[in-house]
């Protein structure tokens, strides 16, 4: 992805996660600049790789399979695996018009995925084999908004602003807007998108990014390289 298109969907997905009453925190706004400057006081942030977040699983085609997130919050995977401490994480995230969030699963997170505002989102969902993979014949269990639901192989949820859907590991998962764009809510356990999401297709978590321009904000991907 050029960084120019980056910048725009940035500013683009600010604009609409302030229509529906969010703010995001302070440090989304800082410059890359500032970041560096700061880096030491927002070790936790960086660390948790909190921030923007936006990927077209490497496809180079965003509008068709792509996906805005920004990480609010991150826990530590060693508090999970005492069992106490940080143990949760919360995302917002855009899904935007017939925009594909490509068949995945997780292995140790769960979450609630939220319908936060805008038209319907839609989830096909498949379960797991005995391994974990990805079964083409087979159904499965969920909570949406508390209540059990069973789903046959490839059944679509719609969620409506509002509905919620609780997915738990081993749960197959491909989502996009219907009607209009989504403002989605994801509250989870530890989240750790480097390890934890296998794809359905041999394909990449984070963009390829073209740098044409300077970045307007750093994102997850770019702590690394900018930050040490």
């Amino acid at each position: 992805m050029k960084r120019s298109r980056i910048n725009e969907i940035l500013m683009a997905a600010d604009d609409m996660i302030r229509q529906y009453g969010f703010v995001l925190p302070p440090f989304a706004y800082w410059t890359p600049e500032e970041f560096k400057a700061r880096k030491d006081a927002a070790r936790n942030v960086i660390d948790a790789r909190c921030g923007w977040d936006i990927t077209d699983y490497g496809a180079g085609d965003f509008d068709r399979m792509g996906l805005f997130l920004f990480t609010l919050r991150n826990g530590r995977l060693a508090d999970l695996q005492r069992g106490g401490g940080m143990c949760y994480a919360e995302k917002l995230l855009i899904s935007r018009q017939d925009q594909l969030s490509p068949m995945h699963t997780h292995v140790i997170k769960a979450e609630d995925i939220i319908n936060r505002g805008g038209a319907t989102l839609v989830i096909e969902l498949f379960g797991s084999d005995d391994q974990g993979g990805f079964a083409q014949d087979k159904g499965g269990t969920v909570f949406c908004d508390g209540i059990r639901r069973d789903y046959a192989p490839g059944e679509k949820l719609s969620l409506a602003p509002g509905e919620s859907v609780t997915l738990m590991p081993g749960d197959w998962h491909a989502f996009w807007g219907e009607g209009g764009d989504v403002l989605v809510g994801e509250v989870s356990t530890v989240n750790d998108d480097e390890t934890d999401n296998i794809f359905r297709e041999p394909i990449g978590r984070f963009a390829r990014i073209d740098e044409d321009v300077d970045p307007k904000h750093l994102l997850v991907s770019d702590y690394r390289t900018w930050l040490g």
